[in-house]
C-alpha cells in the first residue's frame, strides 16, 4: 500500500511539475507576422474532412524555417496521411504542439526541442499538396478544459484545442 501511495505522489509531482515550466510560446514559422496567417481561421467551420479548422496555418514561402513554438519532447517526427511530414512535440502545462505538412523534418522522435531548434521547413505535405506552402500548427492540451465546451460544430472538442493565435498575439 506504501508503494502505491508513493507512486501517486511521485506522478502527483510531475504532473505540478509540468503545469509550472513557464511555456514560453512564440512564433514557430521564420519572421512570419500577423499578415500571414488569418486570424479567424481558429475553429473555422466547414474545414474539410476535419469539419472545422483546429488550429492556424501560418503562410510562408517554401523552405521556410520552423523553428519549435515552445520548449519540449519531440514525442514523434515522421509522416501522416493528412498532416505529411509532421512533429509532435510535448510542451509546458502538458499541451501537444502539432506541426503540420512540412516540407522537411529536422527534428527527430524523443528529441529535445526549444526556440532554437530548427524542427523543418515550410511545405505543402499531407493533405496540403498542390495548396500554398504552409505550417498548419494547432496546440491541444491533455487536461481537458471543460469550461471550453459550447455549441459550436464539434465545440465538445474545444475542451483539447487551444487557439494558438491568441499567443501569437499578445
Amino acid at each position: 500500500m506504501k508503494k502505491q501511495k508513493n507512486i501517486l505522489l511521485f506522478l502527483l509531482v510531475i504532473l505540478i511539475i509540468g503545469f509550472l515550466i513557464p511555456q514560453n510560446l512564440k512564433m514557430p514559422v521564420n519572421k512570419a507576422t500577423k499578415s500571414d496567417y488569418n486570424s479567424k481561421s481558429f475553429w473555422y467551420f466547414p474545414w474539410g474532412k476535419s469539419v472545422t479548422h483546429k488550429g492556424v496555418d501560418v503562410f510562408a514561402e517554401k523552405g521556410t524555417e520552423i523553428n519549435a513554438a515552445t520548449a519540449g519532447l519531440t514525442l514523434y517526427s515522421g509522416k501522416i496521411a493528412v498532416g505529411g511530414n509532421i512533429a509532435l512535440v510535448l510542451g509546458p502545462k502538458w499541451r501537444l504542439h502539432y506541426y503540420a505538412h512540412m516540407d522537411e523534418l529536422n527534428t527527430s522522435t524523443l528529441s529535445l526541442v526549444d526556440h532554437e531548434t530548427i524542427i523543418g521547413t515550410v511545405g505543402a505535405s499531407g493533405n496540403a499538396v498542390g495548396k500554398s506552402p504552409h505550417l498548419h500548427y494547432a496546440i491541444l492540451t491533455l487536461i481537458p478544459y471543460f469550461w471550453r465546451i459550447d455549441s459550436d460544430k464539434q465545440g465538445w472538442k474545444k475542451m483539447f484545442y487551444l487557439n494558438p493565435i491568441e499567443y501569437f498575439e499578445n
